[in-house]
């Protein structure tokens, strides 16, 4: 049966996979980006089952104005994929406020903005799906990633209460947590430094950085093939409420999730017997 696809970011990178995949399988396909005229480039031209829209997902207005011509077009939302994102690299001290701030406003606020505006649309139909790309780094803090972790760690709880808004009107929500894949994540277009200087972290920051060039390119995951499966994630009578992507991701959160059963188990001594001694 044919859906109704909004997808942020869709100009590259895996929006880009994720919107070829829906348009292959016969959907109707809203991809957004900052400038349509890349985002019609990436995705082979004009059709009629493809409406290239311009959204700035910080942008309140811009999103509200993204959701109108979908609804204007093909009347309907089915299934939101927030998958448009950055990424801030370096050490916590080396992040400025005002990258850390940026780092939230795009991969944070960014989705809930988009969603906000999503959502009177889902709420008539009584039926929709909110799909958020989150990360591994969403569940599992890796060096060099707070700011990036920050932004996906909120996603994540945000997600994870939401379904309980959703749930009364037929709306499922999916969070994605997608380990190494080669997407454009890495690139310069989404891929930025800390811009403070301090020597305690010099080596380590050059490191990273480093690193990070080395790894562009070479990321284990083939993101059409995580596309493909989103889509059929999409089409399970019972969506995942998490759907982890590539077996690095898959191993690393068994392993986070049996840490977190250890220390669990760990704070049973000290962590129990808390109450007031009049609480049931």
């Amino acid at each position: 049966m044919s859906k109704v696809y909004f997808i942020t970011g869709a100009g590259r990178g895996l929006g880009a996979d994720i919107a070829r995949q829906a348009l292959k399988a016969g959907h109707r396909v809203v991809a957004t980006g900052r400038r349509p005229e890349k985002v019609l480039e990436a995705l082979g031209g004009e059709r009629d089952t493809l409406l290239p829209v311009a959204l700035d997902v910080t942008d309140p207005a811009s999103a509200r104005s993204a959701v109108d011509a979908a609804v204007e077009r093909f009347g309907r939302i089915d299934v939101l994929v927030n998958n448009a994102a950055n990424t801030y690299g370096g050490f916590f001290e080396t992040i400025s406020d005002a990258q850390m701030r940026a780092q939230l406003e795009t991969n944070l606020f960014g989705p809930m903005n988009v969603t906000r505006a999503v959502l009177p649309v889902m709420r008539a139909q009584r039926s929709g799906h909110v799909v958020s790309i989150s990360s591994l780094a969403g569940l599992v803090g890796l060096p060099g990633t707070t700011a990036y972790a920050t932004s996906k760690f909120g996603l994540e709880g945000w997600m994870e209460a939401l379904r309980f808004d959703l749930e009364p009107f037929g709306i499922r929500t999916t969070v994605v947590e997608p380990g190494y894949f080669r997407t454009e994540l890495l690139t310069d277009a989404s891929s930025n430094f800390a811009e403070l200087s301090i020597d305690d972290y010099a080596e380590r920051s050059a490191a990273m950085q480093e690193g990070r060039v080395r790894m562009n390119g070479k990321q284990p995951g083939d993101p059409a093939k995580l596309a493909d499966a989103l889509l059929k994630v999409v089409d399970l009578e019972e969506p995942p409420l998490r759907f982890v992507a590539g077996s690095d991701a898959i191993e690393a959160v068994a392993v986070k999730a049996g840490e977190l059963l250890a220390q669990a188990e760990a704070s049973r001594e000290l962590g129990t017997g808390l109450s007031h001694t009049d609480a049931a």
